[in-house]
């Protein structure tokens, strides 16, 4: 039975860089969810009888969640729904479900590296055909669609549990319960020389892979464990918990600190990594060289060939404005193109359906290829077991060589978490205000050449995106950049960005963040953004 429901409008669901984001007590509110949803199934069209994908990351709320979700698209006339078991999938491996099983899309609850539980975070995501977050043309509407929604249509039959593989119906709608690794398993398999990676594991190659009590766990334990032969307990915290155990699933240095301290020990592993709630950033640290993400994102597409999936080259390379202009260095030296957009992987889509690039990244942790059009942790941290594998070197003389050939792009982030929104916004505009007298001026013995607000013309579809981030760029090949990030719950992170190339080959492996002291001096004077805030140091530096 489907029945229609009157409801009125909430004015706060606008969707940001990855969908709907807010703390759980907003989604808990009376038919927030619904409209939400309704509002998303309102957006898509050629919905009666397709196919669509829902699944995530197994946070507080999403078995409520999944299971209203069933419910609205068997009502909103969808013909199958393919769900992970549990209602588990990583945002990377339901990508890979939408476009391999030709789904018109799918909705991912998850709010990626937020934290979970009942005071913690909750988020909804619709993807596309091709496996990507829906473009700006989509969100807007689905935001326009909440501001003026009426009612929901939903169908009363109970939904049996989702903890076996198998199928049944759910008011004339197909409901397929997955295996949530399998399919992805397949596809990695796909990519990389798994035979060679056994072989680096039985000759007693060690690591550890924290998977932060997060969706990535059971992929961890299946694929490094059971298929590639990594000694049991390799992987960590490795059961999905709805509040991931009581931390916070970001793999950086703060949130992963445990997995640094071991892998700086003296008796650390060979490689360590971890990933985050939805499976789709990775952190990577050899044994006593922790690799930034824009780092790995530049040595990743060196040595992709390296893997059987990538071994005749890469189209190009794409990297998000913030992100270091490392892997420039190598696209230069391939001769491929590297395209520079703005945040968020939907920007990366594009491109990869165009065939232009094969290879993209981001700074905050994530890197991915044209297998899907997500980012992907475990596809990076498996490129890099494949390039371990193939080299025979440690994490540390792959990154020294890297740095002799290309030179090494000094860099750091540091982020100043729950700023009141307003004050963040009045400090974005007063410095952007600013930027056009700053070319020429001097400033703690560096010369300003340009600053800019960074907009992006999309090569492939025309589109343009404005309003990106702000940007300063020195005579010296030095930058910095600030923006908004739009993946919070609660206020505004400021994001302040600082980066300094090295070409010298007797500087290229000095500590991060004294290389850059001077730049991060700057940055205050110039910005202010201490000041502003009220704060006397950031929340997060990676």
């Amino acid at each position: 039975m489907v029945r229609t429901v009157k409801t009125t409008p909430y004015p706060d669901q606008k969707p940001g860089t990855s969908g709907l984001r807010k703390r759980v007590k907003i989604f808990q509110q009376p038919r927030y969810l619904e409209n939400y949803l309704q509002s998303v199934f309102d957006a898509v069209e050629e919905k009666a009888g397709a196919t669509l994908v829902i699944g995530g990351d197994g946070r507080y709320f999403q078995d409520h969640a999944t299971r209203i979700a069933l419910r609205m698209a068997a009502a909103n006339g969808f013909g199958r729904v393919i769900v992970g078991q549990n209602g588990l999938l990583s945002t990377p491996a339901a990508s890979h479900l939408i476009r391999c099983n030709g789904a018109l899309g799918g909705v991912i609850f998850s709010a990626s590296h937020n934290p979970g539980g009942p005071e913690g975070d909750f988020g909804v995501k619709y993807n596309i055909a091709n496996g990507g977050p829906a473009p700006e043309q989509v969100t807007d509407q689905i935001f326009d669609n909440s501001k003026g929604i009426s009612r929901f249509r939903i169908c009363a039959q109970d939904i049996p549990d989702l903890d076996r593989v198998g199928t049944f119906d759910l008011a004339g709608m197909q409901v397929q319960v997955v295996d949530p690794v399998a399919d992805y398993a397949d596809l990695m398999q796909s990519l990389f020389d798994f035979d060679a990676i056994r072989s680096l594991f039985d000759g007693g190659f060690t690591m550890c892979f924290d998977a932060m009590h997060a969706v990535t766990g059971p992929y961890a334990h299946r694929i490094f464990e059971q298929m590639l032969g990594a000694a049991p307990g390799s992987v960590v915290n490795g059961v999905p918990l709805p509040d991931f155990g009581g931390g916070h699933p970001d793999p950086n240095l703060v949130h992963a600190r445990t997995l640094y301290d071991v892998m700086m020990g003296a008796d650390a592993p060979d490689f360590g990594a971890a990933s985050d709630g939805d499976g789709d950033r990775n952190l990577i640290i050899g044994r006593g060289m922790f690799v930034t993400p824009a780092d790995s994102l530049a040595m990743l597409a060196a040595n992709a060939h390296l893997a059987p999936g990538y071994a005749h080259g890469i189209a190009g390379v794409a990297r998000s404005m913030p992100t270091s202009a490392a892997a420039d260095r190598v696209a230069a030296s391939l001769g491929v193109p590297c395209f520079e957009t703005p945040t968020g992987w939907k920007f990366f889509g594009n491109l990869l359906d165009a065939g232009t690039v094969t290879i993209c990244g981001e700074e905050s942790a994530g890197t991915g290829s044209n297998h899907v059009r997500e980012k992907d942790g475990l596809w990076a941290v498996l490129l890099w077991l494949n390039i371990l594998a193939v080299r025979r070197q440690s994490v540390a003389e792959i990154a020294r060589e890297h740095w002799k050939i290309h030179g090494r792009n000094y860099y750091t982030r540091h982020d100043y978490e729950e700023v009141d929104s307003t004050v963040a916004h009045d400090f974005y505009i007063q410095l952007r205000d600013r930027l056009g007298g700053l070319a020429g001026a001097s400033v703690g013995g560096k010369t300003i050449g340009w600053a800019d607000e960074f907009s992006y013309d999309d090569p492939v579809d025309g589109s343009c995106s404005t309003g990106q981030g702000l940007r300063i760029g020195f005579s010296d090949g030095g930058r910095l950049v600030v923006r908004l990030s739009g993946t919070g719950s609660v206020g505004a992170t400021v994001r302040l960005y600082m980066e300094h190339f090295e070409p010298r080959e007797g500087k290229l492996d000095a500590d991060t963040q004294q290389v850059l002291a001077p730049l991060i001096a700057i940055a205050e004077e110039l910005t202010g953004l201490r000041a502003a805030t009220g704060r006397q140091e950031p929340d997060v530096i990676t």
